[in-house]
């Protein structure tokens, strides 16, 4: 929108909202004060613990609330927008209420609002919905794709509020019992007021940046079977794992393990067992192909390669069909493969 802008609230050394700086700043802008956008828990993995007081802050200079829902898998059944004080809010279904994501299918998004904002919903031609002072339609359905939403419909049908309540549970305690695995090898970036973080953690590889990047520790993990979470957001230089209610405690005993195996790498790069230049981090991932060639010229052996944990024996192995590109390159320079004009002749 034209005349819009965008003001930025610093946060403290827990990843925290910096009550006294957004009260400041709601102060300053007062007059033109549209709303605030919080992510509830936080992306940084920490539940704002002032977060009832920073929406009255919002209110009280005659501003909206949107809750970014992203992170609802840590409130289902444990708290609501509602209860912090958020006006209207996304829910990202892909997340938290089982649809498919990316890839896997098309994201869907519902968009809830208190009575304050109801009056402003949208309205469609092929419906009776909305409010009285609603636009016009944006969606080509009214409700939605039917297809992803019933998805959504039996999950939380199935589970019923305890169900869907355990999931929350379940989540939160996940990402817990990983942070305490892995903070003794690594530096948990953000935590609460107890320690604890939500249903995601920042994993910080800053300190290992003379030895690897966050993007080698990244392609290593494929040599263990895993793809990278989520890499340098929303902190660059970091990985931020989240890992659901769903998995087992075998499966993040196994991711577990091979952070940790991978902390013993970076020590050996450090201590000068191999070289920067030519190491399992620097060269992850390794395919089969190169594996199994007649020639090995790394000073390290094939099997530290492409087997450093013995569960990769037992049927949990991934070979990556190309090994490292050049990060970034790609994306900034147009490089075409097309047959030459010649040929066209």
């Amino acid at each position: 929108m034209a005349g819009m802008e965008v003001v930025v609230v610093a946060c403290d050394e827990r990843g925290n909202i910096d009550v006294a700086d957004l009260k400041a700043k709601a102060e300053q802008y007062s007059d033109r004060l549209s709303c605030l956008m919080v992510t509830y828990p936080s992306t940084h993995g920490v539940f704002e613990t002032s977060i009832n007081e920073i929406c009255d802050i919002i209110h009280q200079h005659g501003g909206k609330v949107y809750m970014d829902g992203a992170n609802m898998n840590a409130q289902v059944g444990l708290t609501s927008p509602a209860a912090i004080g958020a006006d209207v809010c996304h829910l990202n279904l892909h997340k938290t209420f089982a649809i498919p994501h990316g890839g896997g299918g098309p994201g869907m998004g519902p968009i809830c609002c208190n009575n304050s904002l109801a009056p402003y919903l949208p309205g469609h031609v092929f419906a009776k919905m909305g409010g009285e002072q609603g636009t016009t339609a944006v969606s080509a359905a009214p409700w939605g794709s039917a297809s992803i939403l019933l998805i959504s419909y039996a999950y939380i049908k199935m589970l019923g509020a305890e169900g869907v309540t355990n999931a929350t549970k379940y989540a939160i305690l996940n990402a817990n019992y990983m942070k305490a695995r892995l903070e003794g090898a690594y530096q948990i970036l953000y935590t609460g007021e107890n320690g604890r973080c939500a249903h995601e953690m920042i994993v910080d590889m800053r300190p290992f940046k003379s030895l690897a990047g966050a993007e080698d520790i990244a392609k290593r993990l494929m040599d263990y079977g895993f793809h990278a979470p989520t890499l340098s957001f929303p902190v660059a230089g970091t990985v931020m794992i989240e890992p659901t209610e769903s998995e087992s405690k075998a499966e993040l005993d196994r991711f577990c393990d091979a952070l940790l195996s991978i902390r013993k790498e970076l020590d050996e790069i450090a201590s000068g067992d191999y070289s920067h230049d030519d190491n399992v981090l620097h060269n992850a991932p390794h395919t089969v192909e190169e594996t199994t060639a007649d020639n090995w010229s790394h000073p390290y052996t094939r099997e530290k390669a492409a087997f450093p944990l013995p569960y990769l024996r037992q049927g949990w192995k991934f070979w990556a069909t190309v090994g490292r590109i050049d990060q970034a390159y790609g994306d900034r320079n147009l490089v075409c493969t097309c047959p030459p004009m010649e040929e066209y002749a």
